[in-house]
């Protein structure tokens, strides 16, 4: 099992505005740089992505996987684990917000695991998923902050 990395961020917006972003995986193409193209692949009942499949390029990292969902009933967060992946054995990862100041703030905090295919030393992994982290939370802000 791979160890887990956390990071956060707060986000000048409330929360079900950050969790409507997020759950718009369609458009990550649009603003997660890496992400180069989203197929919904299954949906719930409430129409939510259930089971989605990435393509991503972020340089000398290319891969096509697919991420199983589960969004939480309170709207405050999102699991999802990896079902196949090219370059990948294992993704796990979890958005969760945390409503400040009248909730009109919120603290966004990402957890990531990800075990590669091929080895590769921790120090480097950990490395690489604090920059994955770090990309994406700064990407997520200023997509939300760029809606008002």
């Amino acid at each position: 099992m791979a160890e887990e990395s956390t990071q956060s961020i707060v986000v000048d917006a409330p929360p079900e505005r950050i969790m409507a972003v997020i759950a718009d995986l369609e458009a990550y193409p649009e603003w997660a740089k890496a992400v180069q193209q989203t197929e919904i692949l299954e949906t719930g009942d409430d129409g939510k992505p259930q089971q989605v499949r990435f393509t991503l390029d972020a340089g000398p990292v290319k891969d096509v996987y697919t991420l199983s969902y589960d969004w939480a009933r309170d709207g405050l967060s999102v699991s999802w684990q990896l079902v196949k992946g090219q370059m990948q054995r294992s993704q796990n990862g979890q958005y969760v917000l945390r409503p400040l100041e009248g909730g009109e703030r919120t603290e966004v905090t990402y957890t990531l695991s990800v075990e590669l295919m091929l080895p590769m030393i921790g120090l480097l992994r950990r490395k690489a998923e604090k920059m994955i982290m770090d990309t994406a939370l700064k990407e997520l802000k200023r997509r939300v902050e760029g809606e008002r």
